[in-house]
C-alpha cells in the first residue's frame, strides 16, 4: 500500500474533515482571551494540539467501538473494520497522537500541560459512555466544549467566563447533532443494548431534546459575547445561527432520516466557521 493510501486511509478513520467544528472555537477562545491576533507560535500549537487530541479520540473510538462497528451495517465499511489498517497500527497512533497532544501542550504552559491528562481521559472516555448511560451524547459534546477553553488558555492560563459560556454552548451545540446522528442508528443500538438517546426514549423524543439542546447552546452563544463583551457584529450573526440551528431540525423527521449528513456536516461546520469569524470581525471593529 502506497504512503498516500495509507495517509487516506488513517484521515477516513479519524474523518479528518470533522476538524472543522472544534477548531474554529479553539482559535475563537484564542482571539477573545488575545483580543485579537493570539500571535504566530500560540496558533501553531493550538492547531497542532487540537489536531493531536482529536486523531487521538477518533482512533480511540475506532479502536474501542470495532466490535459495534462489525456488527452495525451503516459502519462495516471502516477500515478498521475492512482490516485497512491493523489494530497495532491503530493502538500505535493512539499513543502517537497523544505524545504529540501533550507535547503541544507542554509549549504552551505549565496550565495546559496540568491539564493534558484530563482532556486525554475525556477524550478516551466518551468511547464507553454509551454502554451504560443516555448521556453519551453529553459526554461527546463535552469533549468538543474543551476547544474554546484550551483556546483560550494557550493564551491566557486562566479559566474565564467567556470560555465557560462557549464551553457550555458547544456542548449542547455537539450533543444536538449528535443525537441527530444517533437516531440513525435508533434500531441496532436498542438490539445491541447500547444507551443511545434515540434507542431508549425513541427518535420523536431524541429530536426533541435534540432541539432543545440547540435553542440552549444559542443562547449560551450570546451569553458568550456578551461575557467577551463583543458588538453588534458578533451578536447579528449568533442571532442568524440561532436561526440556523432551528431551521436544520426542519430537514430532518422522524421517518425520514435521509437528510441527516446534510444536517449533521453541512450546516454545523458552517456555524462553527462563520460564528469564529464573526468574533475576528468584530473584535477588529472594536479595535
Amino acid at each position: 500500500m502506497s504512503i498516500t493510501k495509507d495517509l487516506a486511509t488513517v484521515c477516513r478513520m479519524i474523518k479528518i474533515e470533522h476538524s472543522v467544528f472544534a477548531l474554529p472555537f479553539a482559535y475563537m477562545g484564542a482571539f477573545l482571551a488575545a483580543r485579537g491576533w493570539p500571535g504566530l507560535y500560540n496558533m501553531i500549537v493550538l492547531t497542532v494540539a487540537m489536531v493531536a487530541v482529536r486523531s487521538f479520540a477518533m482512533a480511540f473510538n475506532r479502536y474501542a467501538d470495532l466490535d459495534i462497528d462489525r456488527e452495525n451495517p451503516r459502519t462495516q465499511q471502516r477500515a478498521l473494520v475492512t482490516g485497512e489498517l491493523s489494530t497495532r497500527f491503530t493502538l500505535a497512533f493512539i499513543v502517537g497522537m497523544a505524545v504529540v497532544f501533550v507535547a503541544a501542550c507542554a509549549l504552551m504552559n505549565p496550565l495546559c500541560l496540568l491539564l493534558s491528562p484530563v482532556a486525554l481521559a475525556m477524550a478516551a472516555s466518551y468511547s464507553f459512555c454509551k454502554r451504560f448511560t443516555p448521556w453519551c451524547h453529553y459526554m461527546l459534546g463535552s469533549v468538543l466544549g474543551l476547544a474554546p477553553v484550551a483556546g483560550w488558555i494557550c493564551v491566557d492560563p486562566a479559566i474565564s467566563l467567556p470560555s465557560v459560556m462557549l464551553f457550555c454552548g458547544v456542548t449542547l451545540w455537539v450533543a444536538g447533532f449528535d443525537l441527530l446522528y444517533a437516531s440513525q442508528d435508533a434500531d441496532f443500538d436498542r438490539e445491541r443494548g447500547l444507551y443511545s438517546i434515540p434507542a431508549r426514549l425513541g427518535i420523536p423524543a431524541a429530536l426533541t431534546i435534540s432541539s432543545l439542546s440547540h435553542a440552549v447552546a444559542a443562547a449560551f452563544f450570546l451569553l458568550a459575547g456578551w461575557a467577551a463583551n463583543l458588538g453588534g457584529v458578533y451578536f447579528t450573526v449568533a442571532g442568524l445561527i440561532a436561526v440556523i440551528l432551528m431551521a436544520e431540525h426542519l430537514l430532518v423527521k422522524p421517518d425520514d432520516m435521509s437528510r441527516v449528513n446534510v444536517a449533521f456536516f453541512t450546516m454545523n461546520g458552517v456555524i462553527a466557521v462563520v460564528l469564529f469569524a464573526a468574533t475576528v470581525v468584530d473584535l477588529a471593529v472594536r479595535g
